[in-house]
């Protein structure tokens, strides 16, 4: 897994995102959809408290915008960064409109020990890794210069009466 300086700007973009998601009350999760080229196309954060929807994550409104303004070709060589590995409703999302690679920060599995361990209760939904839920994706991470970012983030939110 090779990750460049520039994938590393957007994953830094990504938890800012996530940040600003947690700071609103939402869920810690912020995902960039990047096109060939480099250019930042559409970012979104976590939106499932404030919306009161469970199926407002970024990557969701990633893979929703990308079908409406991206050809399939500019779609599946376009990369998304995201603070968390796709949860599988996400991962089976971007297999579906046929989305290019995929970095993340942190691992589903990294998560849920970060949750566990800060005391939140068990997900509706199992934490299968993205490879798992839709094989075909490339998907590179975790990124270990930026997870304690996001596992300080997880474990405000996890922690009892956050």
């Amino acid at each position: 897994m090779a990750i460049s300086e520039t994938d590393l700007v957007h994953l830094r973009r990504a938890v800012a995102l996530a940040e600003e998601a947690a700071d609103a009350g939402d869920g810690p999760f912020g995902s960039v959809l990047v096109d060939r080229d480099g250019v930042e196309r559409f970012a979104d954060r976590n939106r499932e408290q404030s919306t009161g929807d469970p199926t407002r994550h970024p990557e969701i409104e990633i893979a929703r915008w990308a079908v409406t303004h991206l050809t399939p070709a500019d779609r599946a060589a376009a990369t998304v960064y995201t603070s968390g590995e796709h949860c599988p409703m996400c991962s089976a999302a971007h297999a579906w409109v046929g989305l290019g690679r995929i970095v993340f920060v942190a691992s589903s599995a990294q998560i849920s020990a970060w949750r566990a361990t800060a005391g939140a209760g068990p997900s509706a939904v199992a934490a299968l890794p993205i490879a798992v839920v839709a094989p075909g994706l490339v998907a590179e991470g975790p990124i270990d210069g930026l997870a304690d970012e996001v596992r300080v983030l997880i474990e405000r939110e996890a922690a009892p009466g956050a």
